[in-house]
């Protein structure tokens, strides 16, 4: 008997959870499948069918329209008037991959309406878990940080992340994957409306500024979506270089004053 046969639901189950929490995120088959052949093979069998039925052959097989998921994430964006349409928007989104490997939609968390809106990158594995960003380590410190500026994910500072699916083995997300979901990431700001965003991580730089290298970007103010932003160290790298937690600190500072002159 097969091992697969042998096992009980419950462990089949526990090799399948450890399977996607290692980031597979599709089933393949035991060899792999020449797509090429596969459609020339689609057309020889339609020639032939044409042949038998007396039919002249018209042409290649007609192909399937492709969607532009860009253009279909602007159409979506632009069409939600609050936040709660922008989450259903979000949800109903079907061209990025990434949304068939997470286990949930991490769309914001923070006060809705707030000065601040802070942008991160991307979930990871407790974001995942729990469909909020920044609540494991990195999002625990960043409450500190916050905190210690007088600002709070409960009434002062707004949250999202460029991408709201965690992408497998916390990779970093592909150029196409950014390009689908900075509308809806657009259209989520423009909703928001903050006096001021803080733009964390490369990821974050990249989609709202088109640069990357934040730790040459930290610390100084730039414009993104028609307001003043001010790229910084992601959390996640400051627990990897504790150093650079001055870095950090002076930059925290510089948002704080920036509050107090926009006051």
């Amino acid at each position: 008997m097969d091992q697969m046969d042998q096992m009980d639901w419950h462990a089949a189950k526990a090799l399948l959870e450890w399977q996607m929490e290692m980031g597979v995120d599709a089933a393949i088959c035991d060899a792999p499948v020449d797509r090429f052949a596969a459609e020339a093979e689609l057309r020889a069998q339609h020639a032939a069918r044409a042949q038998s039925s007396g039919v002249a052959q018209a042409g290649p097989v007609p192909k399937v329209e492709e969607v532009d998921p860009v253009a279909e994430a602007q159409a979506l964006a632009a069409g939600a008037q609050d936040l709660d349409g922008l989450r259903a928007a979000l949800a109903g989104f079907e061209h990025c991959q990434l949304k068939k490997g997470a286990r949930n939609l991490v769309f914001a968390d923070g006060a809705p309406g707030a000065r601040v809106m802070l942008v991160g990158e991307a979930p990871g594995r407790d974001e995942d878990l729990q469909g909020k960003p920044f609540v494991g380590q990195a999002g625990q410190l960043l409450d500190r940080m916050l905190a210690a500026v007088g600002l709070s994910r409960v009434d002062s500072v707004y949250i999202t992340n460029v991408l709201p699916w965690r992408p497998p083995q916390n990779r970093d997300p592909k150029p196409d994957e950014i390009a689908m979901l900075i509308p809806f990431l657009q259209r989520h700001i423009a909703l928001v409306n903050p006096d001021v965003l803080v733009i964390m991580g490369n990821t974050s730089a990249q989609a709202l500024l088109g640069r990357r290298g934040i730790t040459r970007l930290r610390g100084q103010w730039q414009e993104a979506a028609g307001r003043p932003a001010l790229p910084m160290l992601h959390p996640a790298y400051l627990l990897r270089t504790p150093g650079a937690k001055r870095e950090a600190w002076a930059d925290l500072l510089a948002l704080q004053a920036k509050l107090r002159t926009l006051t």
